[in-house]
């Protein structure tokens, strides 16, 4: 069952679910414009079935409040440290895909005492070199007002990256990710300068530095489909992925299928599910 949970943290209402009641504690980290639903199709999966999962709406995403300015690693961060706290979690293992890959990463480089072990879903320290580019479509929709929710998911469902590839099992993501209006339109929650702030934050960063002293065991777990049209190039291609690994005291590499996105549902799912298993 899932429970839907607020706490105060940083400042701010911090919005979380939680699966599963036994076994070692999960927390995972949506990326950049995502919220805590983008992880249903592993819990369909059955990844709650050994573990107490903890899935959190960062700021400005989900339920989370927005506050206009604090999207740096750092603020992100002490958001988490707060829901930590609260929950009476001195360690944990941590995870996230994409941007809450990095935020894992950033958190057991500066706050070691808080991090078990380190799931890195789709993100390394460096990412395909038109990445800003390549997130377009994804950003795009933030700017958008859609006359109904239907409306909405179809365009969604063109989108490239989910051509041909769409699951049920997305549809609570999707219907996290908008706000509903009297009239019957959807807008998205989060904001376009909120996500754009959060990725100037990331970039900013010196993730290369940060590597060599991060010696919580990890597992970086990389799709290499296309994101887009069939051709393109995944968003993090295999030797940037294994560079982060490589240069990681405790680093393992497992590929699995799918693209950036469809990787969390389906087929990829099932794999990520026996991939964390077999790591923890």
């Amino acid at each position: 069952m899932t429970q839907s949970k607020f706490i105060t943290t940083n400042n701010i209402q911090l919005h979380y679910l939680e699966y599963g009641h036994t076994g070692p504690v999960i927390v995972l980290m949506h990326g950049l414009t995502a919220n805590a639903h983008c992880f249903d199709g592993l819990i369909a999966a059955g990844l709650a079935e050994k573990y107490r999962i903890i899935t959190v709406d960062l700021r400005g995403r989900g339920l989370s409040d927005q506050p206009d300015e604090g999207y740096t690693m750092a603020d992100h961060a002490l958001d988490i440290i707060g829901l930590l706290d609260s929950l009476g979690h001195q360690k944990v293992i941590l995870g996230g895909h994409s941007f809450g890959a990095l935020l894992t990463l950033y958190m057991a480089k500066h706050y070691p005492e808080r991090v078990e072990k380190m799931l890195l879903i789709d993100a390394a320290a460096r990412l395909h070199p038109d990445t800003r580019e390549m997130l377009k479509p994804t950003l795009s929709r933030l700017e958008q007002s859609f006359v109904s929710f239907e409306d909405y998911l179809g365009k969604i469902r063109q989108m490239p990256f989910l051509e041909e590839a769409w699951s049920d099992t997305m549809l609570s993501y999707y219907q996290a990710d908008v706000l509903s209006h009297q009239d019957g339109t959807v807008t998205p929650r989060s904001q376009a300068r909120h996500m754009l702030a959060a990725v100037e934050g990331a970039l900013g960063e010196p993730w290369m530095e940060y590597l060599s002293g991060i010696p919580q065991p990890g597992i970086l777990i990389n799709a290499t489909g296309a994101y887009g049209a069939e051709g393109a190039p995944p968003l993090l291609p295999k030797d940037l992925a294994l560079e982060t690994v490589q240069s990681l005291p405790n680093c393992r590499y497992q590929e699995v299928s799918g693209n950036h996105q469809t990787m969390l549902y389906e087929q990829g799912a099932t794999e990520i599910l026996k991939t964390i298993r077999g790591f923890i």
